[in-house]
């Protein structure tokens, strides 16, 4: 794996732990079609989430909500209508985006994470330190 590949491991796999600890389930990661990607996709009550994932170094210029821009947005809406295709549901349906802040240096760690729900909404962020 090339260090990109590690961030974006150690990034998803932290969200997943964090979505486990606020109750969700996790039922998808890394669901790709020729649309795009989904990095996670959980359920939480009466809700089906899509999260998009963006691990950045601390002192990153452009932040993982900033990274989320309108193109990307819609391949995450049009990939995540090829899931609800594939599995029609009643639940409600909610876009997240999670930062998550590494260290430093060769061996990077998980400084924070902060994940933004209904983030193509821009309500509710949560912070953990």
């Amino acid at each position: 794996m090339n260090e990109k590949q590690i961030k974006g491991r150690l990034g998803e796999d932290t969200v997943c732990e964090e979505l486990v600890r606020r109750g969700h389930t996790i039922i998808e990661r890394n669901y790709r079609k020729r649309t795009g990607e989904i990095d996670i996709i959980s359920q939480v009550g009466d809700c089906l989430v899509f999260t998009e994932v963006k691990a950045r170094r601390v002192g990153s210029m452009v932040s993982g909500l900033e990274a989320v821009n309108f193109a990307k947005k819609k391949r995450i809406i049009l990939t995540a209508d090829t899931y609800l295709t594939e599995h029609p549901t009643d639940l409600w349906i909610r876009y997240d985006i999670a930062e998550v802040r590494l260290s430093r240096g060769k061996n990077p760690a998980v400084v924070s994470v902060d994940i933004c729900e209904n983030a193509f909404d821009t309500e509710g962020v949560y912070t953990i330190n």
